[in-house]
């Protein structure tokens, strides 16, 4: 497709109407900055200590050792007292789990067999606790017995990538970030032309319904690689996150997504007949996505009732596709599904704007 000098013209136009706009800037732009500044400072990697609750039913010396080797571990938070009440703050969510000390713990017992500890935990927690439970304990089981391990490790040093929550939310961001700034783009750039009377003026003008469409396209596409790419080299160059995919195919999903937004805002620019009307539509449209579309958590995390909604929302395949490339460092190929539901999107958002937006009812 070869653009022509109207469109590149329109395009200039309302590049420099958006430039004008300093508040739109510092919305769209400094503030998906300042929020990943504070999950960067805030979430510093450091593991917060697990609470945990001791039941000690023994009244011996080794009893009392191991409890306070359990204080001393920087792993858990832990608290000491009765099963009924320690059972009460688990329940309450104030306990990981609680571990309870049988009366029979102690130095005879330890040398003829293996005692049991109960531990009292919920079943979502498992994957979480028991790991660092079963590191701690043989820790403490061989500072106990001061024997030399059954095994030892031959430890080889592979650099892995370690991914942090920043390194999870900044595609998902990023996705919320074009998403925003597409439906703005289109959609309520038509309701304030269309409230200024600038449409009813270009319908009179040379001006084609094609050329207007790709100058806005054109425009905002620009808009939205240029803001993300300032996202992208604050993230890498002051936040230290970790982008290891293909920026190519990153930004071939980013122009897919962006084409997606185009489209749904320019429906909701042409059902909205006033601002009032544009923001509360646009609202239903945008603020499901924010909190189903994988975002700011996982899907999987969500309630299983949700999950089939989320998974076909639009914003959930673009942050889903850029995630997997970003974090994962997959080929486009590797996210076939990704593809395949924005190509869906792309065909369902196209022929609804194309539907409903008829340029003689828009300028009137």
């Amino acid at each position: 497709m070869i653009l022509s000098k109207l469109q590149l013209h329109l395009s200039k136009v309302f590049l420099m109407i958006f430039l004008r706009d300093r508040q739109s800037i510092f919305f769209s732009l400094f503030f998906p900055i300042i929020f990943m500044s504070v999950f960067g400072f805030v979430n510093n990697g450091q593991q917060e200590p697990l609470d945990i609750g001791v039941v000690n039913e023994s009244d011996s010396v080794v009893a009392a050792d191991f409890v306070q080797q359990l204080k001393d571990s920087l792993i858990f938070n832990v608290t000491v007292g009765t099963e009924n009440r320690l059972r009460s703050e688990l329940e309450e969510g104030d306990q990981s789990m609680v571990l309870v000390i049988p009366e029979i713990f102690n130095a005879a017992n330890l040398d003829r067999q293996s005692v049991e500890l109960r531990i009292l935990v919920d079943a979502a927690q498992l994957s979480l606790v028991m790991p660092l439970l079963e590191q701690t304990l043989i820790e403490i089981e061989r500072e106990f017995r001061d024997t030399e391990p059954m095994f030892s490790l031959a430890i080889e040093d592979v650099q892995a990538r370690s991914q942090s929550y920043l390194d999870f939310l900044l595609p998902g961001l990023m996705a919320f970030t074009l998403m925003q700034l597409s439906i703005a783009g289109s959609g309520y750039n038509i309701i304030e032309f269309r409230r200024k009377g600038i449409l009813k003026r270009l319908f009179v003008t040379p001006i084609r319904p094609n050329d207007f469409i790709t100058a806005i396209v054109l425009a905002r596409t620009t808009i939205v690689l240029t803001q993300l790419s300032v996202l992208i080299m604050f993230a890498i160059l002051v936040l230290d996150v970790q982008i290891i995919g293909n920026f190519a195919a990153f930004y071939f999903v980013v122009i897919l997504g962006t084409f997606i937004f185009l489209n749904l805002g320019f429906c909701l620019g042409s059902i909205a007949k006033t601002q009032q009307a544009g923001i509360m539509i646009g609202n239903i449209v945008i603020f499901p996505q924010i909190f189903l579309s994988g975002v700011f958590f996982p899907i999987e995390s969500m309630p299983e009732l949700v999950q089939p909604i989320a998974y076909v929302l639009p914003l959930s395949f673009v942050s889903t596709g850029m995630r997997d490339i970003a974090n994962g460092g997959v080929s486009l190929l590797a996210i076939l599904p990704s593809l395949i539901g924005i190509a869906v999107w792309l065909v369902v958002s196209y022929v609804l704007a194309t539907r409903l937006f008829v340029w003689k009812e828009v300028a009137n």
